[in-house]
This record gives C-alpha cells, structure tokens and sequence, in this order.
C-alpha cells in the first residue's frame, strides 16, 4: 500500500465520510431527497458527505481549492492545487439500497491529477493512487487484464440517465457495436467503480460520456499506475475537460475506439 502523509490524509477524509454514507444507508427510508432534475437525485446523504470530505481536507492542506459536485469550485489560496470531490458516486444505487456506490476523491497538482482514492463504504472496498507509486486495492497491486483478444473480453459502460435523452441514440449505436465483438457488457452506476474494477482487471475496458471531473480524476490515475490507457471517448487526452472517458490495457483501449469511432 501507499504510506504517504498525502494518501493518509485523503483515505481518512474518505473512510470517515463513508461512516456517515453506511449509516444512512441502512436508514435509507428516511433519507430526504430532492430532485436536480429527470432521473438525478440529490440526497441529504450526498450534503453530510462533502461537508466532512470538505472540512477534513479543508484542515489538513489548508489553501487548496476544491471542485466538488453539490458544492462547485472554490478557489484556494495555492493556485497549484485542486481537489476534485464526489461524495456519493451512485446515488441512484444508494437510494435504490444497491450498495455499488463510492466516494471518489482526487488531487490536481498544477494540472496533473497526482492522487486519487476511491472507496465503497457498503463492503469496505477501499482503491488507492499516487502518481508513481502504483494503484492498490485491498493491499495488493492492480494491473489492467492482459486480455487481447475482444471474443475473450468483458466492457462496461455507462448507460445516459431520463435527464440525458438527447444522448440515448449515441448510446444505443455504440452499445450494438460493442456487443457484437465482446463476450458480454456490464453496467455498475458508478463510475468511479467501473474504472477501480479496469484497474484490477475485472473490466477489460469502459466508457461512458457526460461525467465530470469529479466522477473520473481519481479512477483514471488508477488505471494509467495499473499500467492502463485512458483518453476521452473520441481519443483526444483532455477526459477531465470534455467529460467523456474511454479506458482498458493498450490493445482493448485501440479496439474500443475504434468501435465507437464505428459507431458515430
């Protein structure tokens, strides 16, 4: 594992704010939830979690900035570093009591995403990076499938919600391409997740279009320290800026943008 000053901040704020999310997660019932908009829900569980991420980074590096999805950007005092937060990744599977869900964090040092954790507080799953220093979970080492051939290999994706209509026809074409040439797709909700399992392996590749920073900095780190490819979902290098991400091990990288270069 990382034993840094930096990933023993960042898994703390983590850890902790998964206490309060595995808390209301078995008070699920109760839980006050408002709606964003068609199919995106916002729950006080999302709130409780960023404000103890927040206030737990806010203390330990004081003057960083911070881009997190309920609270926005606020700017720090060093212009250097940003974290970008999401609190509660899968908040559909959260409160549809599917324990797939995450809390995704990662650092941005002067335009490179450094560090990254990804945790599920449900079964304790706990995913960590540091630039150089390699991707971890469970205590072992991750390393992306060496798979190559695509009859052999499982995608996943993520699939555009109610809210993100005008997305479904894309989708639709590039899922009937994928599914030609692969054994099988999956489909998890939670992106920070699906790039944490291509990571380890489980996935041979992924992709998915309308997410954020914040869904995607700490796993896409995750996959390039486990010896993976990332770029956006039309090849281009700037993911955390056009919100799609395209991910695997060299060859399966290759194969998949070419199906949905295909696809279009």
């Amino acid at each position: 594992m990382i034993r840094s000053a930096l990933m023993t901040v960042m898994t703390a704020a983590a850890i902790k704010a998964g206490r309060g999310l595995k808390r209301d997660f078995g008070e699920i019932g109760q839980l006050q939830v408002s709606m964003k908009g068609p199919g995106d829900f916002v729950s006080l569980a999302d709130k409780r979690s960023e404000k103890t991420i927040y206030e737990e980074l806010a203390k330990a590096r004081p003057g960083y900035g911070f881009v997190m999805e309920e609270g926005g950007r606020i700017e720090g005092t060093d212009k250097s570093h940003t974290w970008h937060i999401d609190p509660l990744d899968a908040t559909t599977n959260f409160l549809h009591a599917m324990p797939i869900f995450a809390v995704s964090i990662a650092l941005e040092r002067e335009g490179q995403i450094v560090a990254g954790v990804i945790y599920n507080p449900a079964d304790d799953d706990l995913y960590v990076t540091e630039k150089g220093q390699g991707a971890w979970g469970s205590n072992r080492r991750l390393r992306v499938a060496q798979r190559t051939e695509l009859s052999q290999a499982v995608f996943g994706c993520g699939i555009p919600h109610l809210g993100k209509a005008a997305q479904h026809p894309r989708f639709k074409a590039e899922l009937a391409a994928v599914m030609a040439r692969v054994v099988n797709v999956r489909r998890l909700g939670c992106a920070s997740l699906d790039l944490a399992y291509v990571a380890a392996g489980r996935f041979d590749a992924f992709w998915e279009r309308g997410l954020n920073s914040w869904d995607i900095a700490a796993g896409a780190l995750l996959i390039r320290e486990a010896g993976g490819y990332v770029s956006d979902a039309d090849g281009a290098p700037d993911f955390l800026t056009t919100g799609s991400i395209c991910c695997g091990n060299e060859i399966m990288h290759r194969e998949l943008l070419a199906l949905l270069k295909n696809a279009a």
